[in-house]
């Protein structure tokens, strides 16, 4: 892995110069101006502060783009994660944050270590746009309180709905219209700037404005240390050692959510640039950068669809990118720590609202409700309801393996049916003569010949009684199982018992490969496969 990676970055850097540097150079500040506002929104949203949303994007910046799988991948806070750490956050504090952080980077390294990269590959679209949903509405449900100016409740978003309920929901007025307000410009921002100065940082900045004029009472983001050691990150000492165990899945689920997120990311972008995203090695880079991240107060961090598509569109040639948007970032900690320690936080409430709309996958949600997809919309569903009630990686679990079964199903759908042998075409062939074809019976079998489809072959053979000679035309069937096996085999010999003449025809090459690898193929007989079924009734005639 390591000596690709080397080859790839004398590739990646082949004929480097000043112009493509410059190129670097734009399209990485470019990227820094959306990372901004994202990263202190992200960063509150999952229970931490501005701050950590903020080293997080630095950190993994630098140490993620330097060591990714691909040229353009931009890593930093997402609003996906925010699901995890805000529940997670407030269960545990930042030190059970930072713990499940450093656990998760160690599942992703072994995960790219072992190759796990190409296992997103088995996750069906709809299982991945219900698990986006579903995480847009844990989002957009974390941020009501900041939304609307109202004491944001403990527990789950149905716990919160719940107490929302029961004890009133006494409006600030002042908070929702900046809200409001930000959710208005964010939409109605024309398509012409938003590609060279982002929405969402335009927001913050009239906001800023309109309430330096207007000095509205407002909970604000707070003091930004202009450090990347703030005194709030990985302290040994004060980890809850003795609850060691409670981190292990939201571990998992960060890292899974890494996983899905960053190779999702680098797969779409890497169509939009013509390169491959390594999917093994962009996993150790992930794992590395959330290593280290903890102990500099970071968050998780994930590879961001919206940052690198941003750096892509604005010509980004190599990794310097992600190295130079960090590097943006950390100046405008040191330079605008002032400035945004004064944004209100419904301001970055209504960013997240926006953002948290613009996740989920509308062309898919359409595409499957259109053409009336039963399963499918069934699978994005069920994966999106899991995701609200349940942890996210059962959720991913369950929509996976509900796909899996209705998949199953379809594919093991076994299609039996019993033919005479054609005297006419027989003769036409010169093979045989009518007369030696009538005790002949041939089934065709299309379809996996799995355990569960047996019952629909052993039903059709009984009611033939005992034809002379049966032949089995194979040539539908791409694989067998097992127990498919040896319930096949023991039909074929009972049949045998009772004087049936038994072979084979169109029998593709992995079928044979299993019946060979057991007894299956001796019992059965050499001598009894045939390439087609025409070869098998002038055999047996």
């Amino acid at each position: 892995m390591f000596q690709q990676f080397l080859q790839d970055l004398k590739r990646e850097f082949h004929g480097y110069n000043g112009a493509k540097f410059g190129q670097d150079v734009l399209a990485g500040f470019t990227v820094t101006a959306v990372a901004l506002p994202l990263a202190l929104a992200f960063g509150v949203g999952s229970g931490a502060t501005a701050a950590s949303g903020l080293i997080t994007a630095i950190i993994g910046g630098i140490i993620i783009s330097l060591f990714s799988g691909a040229s353009y991948q931009i890593s930093g806070p997402t609003g996906a994660m925010m699901a995890v750490l805000i529940t997670l956050s407030a269960q545990y504090g930042m030190q059970g944050v930072f713990l499940s952080g450093l656990l998760a980077g160690i599942f992703l390294l072994l995960a790219g270590f072992f190759k796990l990269g190409n296992l997103m590959r088995f996750i069906p679209v709809p299982v991945i746009t219900g698990f986006t949903s579903g995480i847009a509405i844990v989002i957009a449900g974390g941020q009501i309180g900041n939304f609307f100016g109202v004491a944001t409740p403990s527990g789950g978003l149905l716990s919160q709905i719940q107490q929302y309920v029961q004890n009133g929901f006494p409006v600030h007025m002042p908070t929702l219209a900046i809200s409001c307000l930000v959710v208005a410009i964010m939409v109605f921002w024309p398509k012409k700037i938003g590609g060279k100065f982002p929405a969402s940082l335009g927001a913050l900045i009239i906001v800023l404005i309109v309430n330096h004029f207007w000095q509205l009472p407002l909970a604000t983001v707070g003091d930004i240390p202009k450090t990347l050691l703030p005194e709030s990150r990985l302290m040994f000492s004060q980890l809850p050692w003795h609850e060691f165990h409670n981190f292990i899945m939201p571990a998992l689920s960060i890292a899974m959510l890494c996983m899905v997120e960053s190779l999702l990311c680098g797969a779409s972008a890497g169509r939009m640039k013509g390169e491959k995203c390594n999917s093994d090695r962009e996993l150790v880079a992930q794992g590395i950068g959330n290593i280290i991240l903890p102990f500099f107060g970071g968050i998780p961090a994930t590879a961001a669809i919206a940052r690198t598509s941003v750096a892509i569109k604005s010509g980004c040639q190599t990794r310097l990118t992600g190295v130079i948007h960090a590097l943006g970032l950390l100046l405008s900690m040191f330079v605008l720590s002032g400035i945004m320690s004064q944004i209100p936080l419904c301001a970055l409430a209504g960013i997240l609202m926006v953002v948290s709309f613009r996740m989920n996958d509308w062309a898919c949600i359409r595409y499957l409700l259109k053409h009336k997809f039963k399963t499918g919309t069934v699978s994005f569903l069920l994966t999106m309801v899991a995701t609200v009630v349940l942890d996210l990686t059962w959720a991913i679990m369950i929509g996976a393996v509900f796909s899996a079964f209705l998949f199953i199903s379809k594919v093991s759908d076994m299609r039996v049916s019993v033919s005479d042998v054609d005297p006419q075409k027989m003769a036409a062939k010169k093979e045989i003569i009518a007369k030696d074809c009538q005790h002949m019976k041939i089934v065709y079998l299309t379809g996996p010949l799995f355990f569960a489809a047996m019952d629909k072959v052993e039903e059709a053979i009984a009611e033939l009684g005992n034809p002379g000679v049966l032949i089995f035309s194979m040539r539908g069937v791409p694989m067998i199982d097992i127990s498919g096996m040896q319930i096949f085999t023991d039909l074929c010999c009972d049949l045998r018992k009772k004087g049936t003449k038994v072979v084979f025809a169109g029998v593709q090459p992995k079928v044979v490969e299993m019946l060979q690898r057991s007894d299956s193929y001796d019992i059965l007989g050499a001598d009894n496969f045939y390439w087609s079924a025409d070869q098998a009734i002038a055999a047996c005639a």
